[in-house]
């Protein structure tokens, strides 16, 4: 292994005991000893990738972006609809966005990044809403501004619920029911019946699915 090779892996495990812990205190708790010792690396080696905890969990915050790739469907309002759910499908998995979800709602000491995960998430939603009003998707009139904020607000809030009542397992059951009531005040007559507010199939099975069709 070179020695790039292993600082890639360092950097990598530093960030994934720091999503652990972050996930389990929160920031302000967290500290950089219960870190290293489920690093099993130096305080040396933690200090040559970050310099401190605060640009640990702003590295952390980063995934939060990361987790904001774009469904490719022709729809794009059904695009909004897919995002959701793979980001929740995400969480289940991927404990540093599950640390990125918590450092962003918590008031804490660290210092907000100059964009926030959120104002990242209406940034990406409200795009996908004014190309689906190009398209005739959404109803006459729709700010997609605002229509971003309810989008982006519900969805926290049903993600917080699901986690304080489910751990989280039962999220997609939860989105489904959020876009069956968005839908009617987002989408434009004729739409709603051509979008699918369950998570989108495996893709072996939307590929069996299609080859069935032909």
């Amino acid at each position: 292994m070179t020695k790039q090779e292993r600082g890639v892996r360092s950097r990598q495990a530093i960030l994934e005991a720091a999503a652990e812990v972050f996930d389990r205190r929160g920031y302000d708790a967290a500290g950089t000893n219960e870190i290293l010792a489920r690093t099993g690396l130096t305080r040396g080696a933690l200090y040559h990738h970050f310099p401190s905890k605060e640009a640990i969990a702003l590295a952390v915050l980063d995934a939060h972006g990361t987790a904001l790739t774009v469904p490719d469907h022709p729809s794009r309002l059904q695009s909004v609809i897919d995002l959701g759910f793979a980001f929740a499908d995400r969480l289940r998995t991927d404990t540093v966005l599950r640390a990125a979800v918590r450092l962003a709602v918590e008031q804490t000491s660290l210092t907000r990044p100059a964009v926030t995960p959120y104002e990242q998430s209406r940034a990406v939603v409200r795009t996908l809403l004014a190309e689906a009003a190009e398209h005739g998707e959404t109803l006459p009139g729709l700010d997609p501004d605002e229509a971003a904020d309810v989008i982006v607000a519900a969805f926290t809030g049903v993600r917080v619920m699901s986690q304080v009542h489910t751990a989280r397992a039962d999220l997609p059951e939860r989105l489904t029911a959020l876009w069956r009531m968005l839908l009617p005040g987002l989408a434009a007559p004729g739409m709603i019946s051509r979008l699918r507010t369950t998570p989108p199939p495996p893709d072996g099975a939307a590929a069996a699915t299609s080859a069935r069709s032909r």
